[in-house]
């Protein structure tokens, strides 16, 4: 809820909306001094600089700054100002949806996911994520209706349907289902917009290619087991080297790439060898991947609350497997630190309400590996980095996941000093005072 500011002469009245109003289309320039600022590089922070926002930038930085007319000017009063949080693994029409309710007669319409994909939208910016990347799900709704400020939610970078195979990680149906191709039915998590499921190069090109006619800013695939699907196991290279290449070819000649959810060795060498560019989880790699990683520019997109956080309604089978690549993150986390990997924050928190609304738990559980400077690096201009590589297919042109003149102002101010204690983001509520994105205020608490 916005509380009071100090006015520059000549503005009457300040129109910012509260979370779940639409958005002004022109909003007053906004200048916020008394901050400490990490710009999303660190490790320390800036002070004696004042930031100017304009049309939706951050316009200038600077000691003791000029304010247009009719500008809002925030006293931080010494918080922390951050840029927003970017969360690269996340699933919009997923995480509010508890895991039963995917499954079989139980699973809704996907009128109401994408209903629910809305309020979790409005949930991720309220602790902090000002930009997303949705790696598979019905998005493309919350995302349109937040950036026509008609809810409150973050930018959302889509990869709208996951491309998966017959058998893989995007096939929820029972074991002795027959394929479309058999005379089989729909599959339910294609019928509630998470997944294409494809077999051979020629359907491989034509889901690709829908993905992008229909707004993906880059491509996901699934090219090994998960623990969320029960029939596929972690080990098996489930796309061929000519389907992974065919989908690579198809993302290369859009300007964007692949993505690819894979753990083991085997599949993640593969995938490098096929083009992919970021590998999602990697849990259980050896020093030879994760030099070919560093070696050829291919991210790491990890997570670690997930695997601290499954609905015991998965199942023995599938909670084993979520234990097996749990076991991994150690070493994959130290291996990606000494060989220089590239590391992205994300959480894939999914199908557990209780475990999206604690999303934040995320950068508590990295300082097992990380400094807070390195974790919020991560999650700022290190991810910011990664969305880049969708080029022209990124709905937002320009910088995000910075504080420096020409970025998008995307903000934070917190109460509290991350760099010493991360654990007070995960009380976002009372820690958070200010959230701005694109230079609108979706929530002020500062006195």
């Amino acid at each position: 809820m916005l509380k009071r500011f100090r006015f520059v002469a000549g503005l009457a009245l300040l129109a910012v909306a509260g979370p779940g109003l639409a958005q002004v289309d022109a909003e007053p320039p906004l200048l916020i001094t008394g901050a400490r600022i990490f710009d999303g590089v660190g490790p320390d922070l800036i002070e004696g600089q004042d930031v100017l926002v304009q049309d939706g930038l951050i316009a200038a930085m600077g000691a003791e700054l000029s304010a247009p007319d009719g500008t809002v000017i925030i006293d931080a009063g010494g918080r922390v100002m951050t840029p927003g949080f970017i969360d690269v693994h996340y699933h919009l029409s997923l995480c509010n949806v508890p895991v039963m309710d995917m499954a079989g007669s139980n699973a809704p319409d996907l009128d109401y996911i994408g209903i629910k994909a809305g309020i979790a939208a409005e949930e991720a910016l309220m602790r902090g994520f000002t930009s997303l990347r949705d790696v598979g799900g019905a998005s493309w709704g919350a995302k349109l209706a937040a950036d026509r400020g008609e809810i409150a939610g973050p930018r959302v970078w889509p990869s709208l349907r996951a491309i998966s195979q017959f058998g893989g990680h995007g096939d929820a149906n029972p074991r002795f289902m027959n394929p479309r191709e058999f005379g089989g039915p729909e599959n339910n998590l294609e019928r509630l917009g998470y997944s294409r499921i494809v077999n051979g190069r020629a359907e491989v090109l034509t889901a690709v290619r829908e993905q992008l006619k229909r707004g993906a800013s880059q491509i996901k695939m699934h090219l090994a087991g998960g623990v969320g699907t029960e029939f596929d196991p972690i080990d098996g290279r489930q796309f061929t080297a000519d389907e992974i290449r065919a989908a690579v070819e198809v993302a290369e000649g859009f300007g964007t790439y692949v993505t690819a959810h894979v753990y083991t060795v085997d599949g993640i060498r593969q995938a490098i060898e096929n083009g992919v560019k970021s590998i999602e989880h990697g849990n259980l790699i050896d020093e030879e991947i994760a030099q070919m990683m560093a070696d050829n520019g291919v991210w790491l997109s990890p997570q670690v609350v997930v695997y601290l956080t499954f609905s015991p309604d998965l199942g023995p089978v599938r909670l084993a497997k979520g234990k097996m690549v749990e076991e991994g993150l150690d070493q994959m986390f130290r291996l990606a630190k000494q060989y220089g990997v590239k590391i992205a924050f994300g959480t894939d928190v999914v199908v557990n309400p209780e475990a999206c609304a604690d999303q934040n738990r995320e950068f508590v559980e990295r300082t097992r590996w990380f400094t807070p400077a390195e974790i919020l690096a991560q999650a700022t201009s290190l991810s910011g980095e990664l969305l880049q590589m969708s080029g022209d297919r990124s709905p937002y042109p320009g910088v995000v996941g910075v504080i420096e003149e020409g970025a998008l102002a995307d903000l934070l101010l917190i109460d509290g000093n991350p760099l010493d204690d991360i654990s007070i983001l995960r009380d976002f509520d009372a820690r958070l005072d200010l959230i701005v994105k694109a230079g609108h205020v979706y929530k002020n608490e500062i006195e």
